[in-house]
């Protein structure tokens, strides 16, 4: 008996991914689109604790890179599309955004893991950021409550810290984030 063919999922074109509804949030890995769900409320209360202490940060030196939030489109590839939605990214070099989005790998990612689906921010992203030059890579797991800190310049691979860590941003000289802080804020 010959073997049975799995069929392949299509690939999708960037004009395809840029038709798909705003409200849809998805995702291209290798020209493979992905839903993506919505974040929850203690993702949501994350993000915006990061963000504003990053933010703050940049304003205070006042630096030149900038920071964002999702939905905001990172194209990391061409040929194979690859589209990715970080929930926060700094980037340094103004050259990557056009006015619709990133066009190449940011400096600075953090994702914040969704119950749902934690393989996708512990491998397949963790493979995409490194492989496409982001330079320091985060994953923020509240059920966990771990962060994961992959610094793809060095010797420093990935290193575990627990939410009552104070932990250095290394694409900065004096930027730390105390997570006990931010744990005890939103009560995790």
């Amino acid at each position: 008996m010959p073997p049975v063919l799995q069929p392949q999922p299509e690939t999708i074109t960037l004009e395809q991914y840029e038709a798909l509804p705003e409200e849809k949030r998805t995702e291209v890995f290798d020209g493979i689109a992905y839903d993506m769900a919505s974040p929850s409320q203690i993702h949501q209360a994350i993000s915006m604790q990061l963000s504003t202490i990053i933010n703050n940060y940049i304003l205070r030196k006042k630096g030149s890179c900038s920071i964002f939030n999702a939905p905001f489109d990172v194209k990391l590839s061409d040929k194979p599309l690859t589209i990715v939605q970080p929930d926060i990214m700094v980037i340094c070099d103004k050259n990557k955004l056009d006015g619709k989005r990133c066009n190449g790998a940011p400096d600075f990612i953090i994702e914040i893991v969704s119950p749902g689906n934690p393989t996708d921010d512990y491998i397949r992203k963790l493979y995409y950021y490194k492989n496409y030059g982001v330079r320091e890579y985060w994953i923020v797991d509240p059920r966990r409550k771990i962060i994961t800190v992959n610094y793809f310049e060095g010797n420093i691979v990935s290193v575990q810290y627990p939410f009552d860590s104070i932990i250095k941003v290394n694409i900065y000289e004096d930027l730390f984030i105390n997570f006990s802080d931010i744990a005890e804020l939103l009560n995790i």
